[in-house]
């Protein structure tokens, strides 16, 4: 493939993990008026937040595989149309057991763009360019995951459905648009045709022997530590400060706007001069810090302080975890993005699910927890790095 086309085929990737996030992000600051219709709260919050995953943690391995064997393309496109009618669908939803639907519909379609969308960059990329690539594909999920909170506080003003209109009608033009104009390239794998195909429990398995197992291990719980922030915050914003769905998208949006202007500028020169390893563990210990901190700053300036430094820091660890999962894989690209989104994504299941029943029983008692699994993420990180690759302190793996 010629650089010309590389450009485009990153181009359009970024443009539609942007959709994707977007459209994630797009109901964070909507979910707690939009579930007041519905006459529930914060735990069904928490277990919309976690069907989701679930979707992504059992589909996200079955599309890594089978993009390895026929490629990224049509797993991309055909997982954004189903994306997109799954957000229509929660837009229309007159019940809560449909709610609960769309966002396993959502969830599967997920599964099936980010996973191939990462092994796509990697086939792209040669090594010395994936920490870049990577850090791209990173910027457009902030930038989605930034913008999406912005439009969806701004449209609720005007309608509570309309956010989620909006996101599937431009999940669906992604999808038509990928299908007319990004490239369907071979994956570069070794073998992966005349392999059996192996199932959730196998791969899960398998992913144990691999050399990156510890990294998947980080990348399950600092995203348990993560959602609960993430999936917490707007319900403890509106519970303990009523704050309005415009307040929350200020709060989301500036801070991922922040993370985003720092990524795509220096994140890539921070993973060459210190190694990916040292931007993890540094900012695991930023995010326990801000994520305690929440619960006993006030006013809305340290709000949004306290939320951008922990937005920043997820923003710096979600790309270096991703390159070096990416580096070690080798020819199984595929599979390791697969692994890498089933990881994030139970991280994410269970710790929504809990949060959300947390909050009901206590405002503050997600934060605390969440705080002591980013510390308990460090320790392990740091340990193994110490113990089994010492190099990824001082450099990248080469």
């Amino acid at each position: 493939m010629s650089q010309k086309k590389k450009k485009i085929a990153l181009l359009f990737l970024m443009f539609n993990m942007f959709i994707t996030m977007g459209g994630i992000g797009i109901i964070i600051p909507v979910l707690p008026s939009y579930l007041e219709i519905f006459g529930v709260g914060g735990q069904v919050l928490g277990f919309l937040t976690a069907i989701f995953a679930l979707a992504q943690f059992l589909f996200s391995p079955i599309s890594g595989d089978l993009s390895d064997r026929y490629g990224r393309k049509v797993f991309i496109v055909g997982g954004l149309i189903i994306y997109g009618i799954a957000q229509i669908l929660f837009g229309l939803a007159s019940e809560v057991w449909l709610l609960f639907l769309a966002r396993f519909l959502s969830g599967f379609g997920a599964a099936f763009i980010m996973p191939p969308v990462m092994a796509y960059v990697a086939d792209i990329t040669t090594v010395e360019e994936r920490g870049k690539g990577m850090g791209m594909i990173g910027a457009a999920i902030s930038l989605g995951f930034m913008i999406g909170p912005g439009l969806g506080g701004f449209l609720a003003t005007v309608n509570l459905h309309f956010p989620f209109y909006l996101a599937g009608i431009v999940a669906l033009l992604a999808g038509i648009l990928s299908f007319i104009v990004l490239p369907n390239i071979q994956p570069q794998t070794s073998g992966a045709q005349s392999q059996p195909r192996e199932n959730l429990i196998t791969q899960l398995v398998r992913s144990v022997k691999t050399p990156y197992f510890i990294l998947l291990i980080v990348v399950f719980t600092f995203s348990f530590g993560i959602a609960n922030f993430q999936a917490t915050l707007s319900m403890f914003l509106t519970l303990k400060f009523d704050y309005t769905p415009t307040d929350i998208a200020i709060v989301v949006t500036l801070g991922g706007l922040s993370g985003v202007i720092l990524q795509m500028f220096i994140v890539d020169k921070l993973f060459k001069k210190y190694g990916e390893m040292k931007v993890i563990l540094v900012n695991l210990v930023v995010a326990a810090i801000t994520m305690v901190l929440i619960i006993f700053v006030s006013g809305f300036f340290m709000i949004l302080l306290v939320s951008t430094l922990f937005q920043i820091a997820t923003v710096f660890i979600r790309p270096a975890v991703n390159t070096l999962i990416s580096k070690f894989a080798g020819a199984d690209q595929g599979f390791a993005a697969g692994m890498n989104n089933a990881y994030m994504s139970l991280g994410n299941m269970i710790g929504p699910a809990l949060a959300g029943v947390l909050l009901e029983w206590k405002l503050s008692s997600p934060f605390i927890l969440g705080t002591f699994i980013l510390l308990g993420c460090y320790a392990l990180a740091y340990g193994w790095t110490r113990k089994k690759a010492p190099a990824l302190m001082h450099a990248e793996v080469k």
